[in-house]
């Protein structure tokens, strides 16, 4: 049987299973079960499951429940309005000043939470009522929310970064390092446009009087709540860069940090804890699950003879091989108005990955560009995540058209940024080979 006849085989009994509203991993298992008895056998269900535990059994995934742990915490303490406030004492009275809190706040968030449905319910919460109260605009209200908690993708510590990492089988700790650079021309592009389309319209986000503060307040407050965030983010992003550390020590950490930072704050009580570690157990098996399946399709992919027919043709396309790679990336910004994005990393980077290196391209600039590509997932009308959480947390009369729209121009500057990156791949490859 031809290779692209058990291809669209495989991919056929997936659609038809996740169809029946079957979640996603168990889809998976179905389909690597029933490959397992095709391929291999009745014996092969156990060499499955050795390779199952196989995939699990690695330190390489600490990283994943403690940077959930840090986020959970974050969240549940409720440590993020705090710091929002403090960093909104700074921004006197600039055009769209509130609208430029919500990018930093989220840079900061992302750098200490990693899940970025935690960032758009702390901003959302806190910011669209105050944007509301000042005559804000839902696209420089909502907009810059669902922008910037997408951060939380592109800036260490990123939970998906190191899935990802794990499924590409490479280094984790470049990995998380290569999207520094990337996640800040994030930041950048938004607050760049925020101001431009602010200076053009500025109804969009009304000036209004601010209440002064003194320099002192602000210094002793920034002292008290920014800098020990500030701390945190070292323990996790800087002594990963300066080679002390690898990233499960830096995950743990950056979680003992942020435990600690709560209890100082007096904001960790045995409710906080409990809910973080509900949280943290919840998301981590999911991922977990998500990533065995992951693991055993790729054998089965292989061994079918699906991924080498794929690379085969991949390379030998009478094309530049920058347009496989765009190819690629259409592919993935397509499904992401449609599927979660765990699905989609889980579907995709087994089949891609193997290409990527038969084109000689380098694995940790592609998987730069893909975190960056489902990060636009989690935004991308009509099915992002983000987009939904975002109007949970919204006025009642803002409709998911408002948020629709309102997120186009924030895809629009990961679109230049991921363009920036396709042309000058130095942009993700700078850190990771300066890192110790």
């Amino acid at each position: 049987m031809e290779w692209y006849v058990i291809l669209l085989i495989i991919f056929g009994s997936l659609v038809i299973l996740m169809a029946t509203g079957l979640p996603v991993a168990f889809c998976f298992l179905a389909i690597n079960i029933i490959g397992t008895l095709i391929f291999f056998g009745i014996t092969g269900v156990e060499n499955l499951i050795l390779s199952i535990y196989t995939s699990l059994n690695t330190f390489i995934l600490l990283p994943i429940p403690l940077f959930i742990l840090m986020g959970e915490v974050m969240f549940h303490s409720g440590i993020g309005p705090v710091l929002i406030n403090v960093l909104e004492k700074w921004f006197g009275r600039l055009p769209g000043r509130l609208s430029l809190l919500a990018v930093v706040a989220g840079t900061l968030f992302s750098a200490l939470t990693g899940t970025s449905l935690a960032s758009v319910a702390i901003l959302g919460a806190v910011l669209m009522p105050e944007m509301k109260k000042h005559g804000y605009k839902i696209p420089m209200s909502a907009g810059p929310i669902l922008g910037s908690s997408g951060l939380a993708m592109m800036i260490p510590p990123s939970a998906l970064a190191v899935l990802a990492g794990a499924i590409a089988e490479i280094s984790i700790a470049k990995t998380l390092i290569a999207i520094i650079i990337p996640g800040l021309m994030l930041a950048a592009a938004y607050a760049i446009y925020i101001i431009i389309r602010c200076w053009l319209q500025p109804s969009l986000a009304p000036v209004y009087e601010v209440e002064a503060v003194a320099l002192s307040e602000r210094v002793k407050e920034t002292v008290k709540y920014v800098i020990p965030q500030g701390v945190i983010i070292f323990l996790v992003v800087g002594v990963i860069f300066i080679g002390v550390a690898t990233p499960s020590e830096a995950a743990a950490t950056g979680a003992m940090g942020t435990i600690i930072l709560s209890v100082c704050y007096g904001r960790l009580n045995w409710e906080v804890m409990k809910k973080s570690c509900f949280g943290t157990i919840s998301l981590t098996g999911m991922l977990f699950l998500i990533l065995c399946g992951s693991t055993a399709f790729s054998q089965i992919m292989a061994f079918s003879g699906a991924s080498a027919g794929l690379t085969e043709l991949a390379s030998g396309l009478p094309v530049s091989p920058i347009f496989v790679v765009i190819a690629m990336q259409v592919v993935v910004l397509v499904l992401g108005g449609f599927m979660d994005v765990v699905s989609i990393m889980m579907i995709t980077l087994p089949i891609f990955v193997p290409a990527i290196e038969a084109l000689g391209y380098s694995t940790i600039w592609f998987i730069v560009l893909f975190l960056l590509n489902i990060e636009m997932a989690g935004t991308s009308p009509p099915f992002g995540l983000s987009l939904f959480v975002m109007k949970g947390v919204s006025p009642a009369d803002v409709t998911m058209g408002d948020l629709y729209r309102a997120a186009l121009p924030f895809l629009g500057c990961d679109l230049i940024v991921m363009i920036l990156i396709l042309i000058f791949p130095t942009l993700a490859l700078l850190l990771p080979q300066i890192m110790r």
